[in-house]
């Protein structure tokens, strides 16, 4: 069974099973919300209070700079001067946060202080998540409006490719966003713990972050339009290819048509064809296929269809 000191100010459960969190509620004497009650949508279900403990849960992203972005819930419970967090995944934030909670310990006296700074490394997490978001979006907008043939010379990636990425983008940000979201939720939440109302600089501190959470959701709905553009840009772009394709093999096969008539008429086993007993009637031939070829392109570029 866990032992848990009197002076343990935070504690972290990294994917318990289930009998270890009902040995910490034995010993904490208070319930442990589970994984599928953590995945709940309802604020009712993500917020609330519970023998003289704050509950609260947010959707928290790890891995956000791979293809493999994971959003899981991760729960808040602050029962006096404890933290209590409950992950089931490895955020970067808290092995940011934990390194410079060993080199400070003094300025993490209990654990509404570590909520606080975790919180605030959390956000400076997201932040640095829209930055790549936002560099990651310039990069596929060099990609999208360069030349055809610069495209081809650098040996830049296909369309299938920028889709792809595209979409992996647009998959990171609905998990920014969500996760801004149950944080701003969170700001709001947490004053009901007194011993935040109480402390003035961690209250400062987070109405501070709950600034940053709003300056970072108008951010996140600026690239999340940038990047619905560069999704229109690019099917526009690929629909411009393709019809410039189906316009080659069109013009392609009017200008071979008048030809393949001619050859058609003359390659006909009739007995009386005058033309087949003239000297001059295969050169004749000849340069009737040429003129009807030629006389179609002139035509197209006359018209500037081409």
């Amino acid at each position: 069974m866990p032992m848990l000191g009197a002076d343990v100010i935070w504690l972290d459960l990294l994917n318990p099973t289930p009998e270890e969190e009902k040995a910490y509620e034995a010993i904490l004497g208070i319930e442990l919300p589970l994984r599928e009650e953590m995945r709940s949508i309802e604020p009712s279900s993500r917020l609330y209070r519970e023998n003289d403990a704050l509950y609260m849960t947010a959707t928290i992203v790890a891995k956000a700079d791979t293809a493999d972005a994971d959003a899981a819930a991760m729960a808040f419970i602050l029962k006096g001067n404890l933290l209590i967090t409950i992950r089931y995944n490895d955020p970067r934030s808290f092995s940011v946060f934990s390194a410079h909670l060993e080199r400070h310990p003094e300025d993490y006296p209990d654990g509404i202080s570590i909520f606080c700074g975790l919180l605030e490394a959390i956000i400076e997490r997201a932040a640095e998540v829209l930055e790549f978001i936002g560099a990651e979006s310039d990069k596929i907008s060099h990609s999208i409006f360069s030349e055809s043939k610069k495209r081809k010379k650098n040996g830049e990636e296909s369309h299938a490719r920028i889709l792809r990425r595209i979409a992996l983008l647009q998959n990171l940000m609905a998990k920014m966003r969500e996760s801004l979201t149950s944080l701003g939720r969170i700001m709001h939440f947490s004053p009901l713990h007194e011993a935040l109302r109480e402390h003035k600089h961690q209250g400062d501190l987070l109405r501070s972050v709950d600034r940053d959470i709003h300056s970072l959701n108008d951010q996140a709905a600026f690239l999340g339009n940038s990047i619905a553009f560069l999704l229109n840009a690019s099917l526009g772009l690929i629909n411009i290819e393709q019809n410039g394709i189906i316009k080659f093999f069109s013009v392609v096969a009017v200008i071979f048509l008048p030809p393949t008539l001619i050859a058609s008429i003359y390659g006909m086993n009739f007995e009386f064809m005058p033309e087949l007993h003239w000297h001059l009637g295969y050169p004749i031939a000849l340069a009737l296929m040429f003129l009807s070829a030629v006389c179609p392109y002139m035509w197209f570029k006359f018209k500037r269809w081409l």
